[in-house]
């Protein structure tokens, strides 16, 4: 059933109340027309529960925008959803067109640091956010008494003598919910082994992200990637006002998940809009997406936190070579990857999410 205005609904219910179901919550297509992101693709979500998002289908199907009742939950980086057509592969340069957005896929044979790797240049985190989708689908439907949103599609990352996998994305939703749901299926279409590598750069900003605002992951233990990190390690779980001239900190969780295999981490605001509060929930399955890092930048311009569940870390593919934790893709292996993220909206489903936290 349909929580919407604060009680269930039926199927029948609602729609003798209204003429289309778009009136209550709907999934559409549209097409950027302006600036760099001219020709990209969307699917705009509402679900009626006030949760509205993007998925973009020409950037790798990620999730950008996303706001609950008007506030931001996602970053947006100032480059904004540029066209594929405007990637640059070389170095760091993926960052003039990094977008941000609630979800921002790295892989599929690389992730995290510009490398070496094997004879080859690698860029920073790979191609797979700049492929559009092929075979996009996106639409709506009731199941029993549950109206369904989503979007689906295949990108395949390919070149000739070289890499051919493919990733086959659903995102999801419902009628009066606040949670989306993504799927992953990553399937090796060639006949060789391939270097896999997959990061899930979800990304929170302003005004979820802001003083105060906590990090709650249960870690078996935490660790700075640097000596950077290490200098703001003690306070890593919480986050400060822009400073100016603020230099990125990432940290190593090793994550505790519970019985059902599922890692979960909390981004809380208890003061947002006089003590209201709000957070997100992310979940998803460590034995799949067995690191976790997260990316805390409170610089003035750049104010981003990133929640980062990936199977590799991230300073480059030749390092998780060398340190024996690359992973790989053999000629018709397949591998699934799940996440979900939730809206908690008010001090008590803040608490609810902080009880069902994995414990050790």
């Amino acid at each position: 059933m349909a929580q919407l205005y604060g009680r269930e609904w039926t199927r029948d219910e609602l729609m003798r109340r209204a003429g289309l179901v778009t009136q209550l919550g709907s999934v559409r297509e549209v097409e950027l027309r302006d600036g760099v992101g001219r020709g990209v693709r969307c699917a705009e979500f509402e679900t009626g529960s006030g949760l509205a998002f993007t998925v973009l289908l020409d950037r790798g199907m990620d999730i950008g925008a996303c706001k609950f009742r008007g506030a931001a939950l996602a970053w947006e980086a100032s480059p904004g959803p540029a066209h594929p057509a405007y990637y640059e592969k070389d170095g760091l340069s993926w960052l003039r067109t990094f977008h941000g957005g609630l979800v921002c896929t790295c892989g599929l044979t690389t992730a995290g640091a510009p490398s070496i790797d094997d004879g080859e240049s690698l860029g920073l985190h790979g191609r797979i956010s700049h492929i559009p989708a092929a075979n996009a689908w996106v639409d709506g439907g009731w199941r029993e008494d549950a109206y369904e949103m989503w979007a689906r599609g295949r990108m395949r990352e390919a070149v000739v003598f070289g890499e051919n996998l493919t990733l086959t994305r659903r995102v999801w939703t419902h009628l009066g919910s606040s949670t989306i749901h993504l799927r992953d299926t990553v399937a090796n279409e060639g006949h060789q082994t391939t270097p896999h590598m997959m990061l899930y750069h979800c990304n929170f900003g302003f005004p979820l992200l802001d003083e105060g605002t906590e990090l709650l992951a249960p870690s078996y233990a935490v660790r700075p990637r640097d000596a950077v990190a290490a200098q703001g390690f003690g306070v890593h779980s919480t986050y400060e006002a822009p400073i100016e001239g603020y230099a990125e900190q990432c940290f190593y969780h090793d994550a505790i998940a519970s019985d059902d295999g599922y890692a979960m981490a909390l981004l809380v605001n208890r003061a947002f809009q006089s003590g209201q509060g709000l957070g997100i929930s992310l979940r998803y399955r460590k034995a799949e997406l067995p690191c976790f890092t997260q990316w805390k930048m409170v610089c003035a311009g750049t104010y981003v936190t990133g929640l980062e569940p990936a199977n590799c870390w991230v300073e480059g593919r030749d390092k998780d070579r060398a340190n024996g934790v690359l992973q790989f893709l053999e000629p018709g292996e397949t591998r699934e990857y799940s996440l979900e993220i939730s809206v908690l909206d008010g001090q008590t489903a803040i608490d609810a999410a902080i009880s069902a936290l994995p414990k050790a």
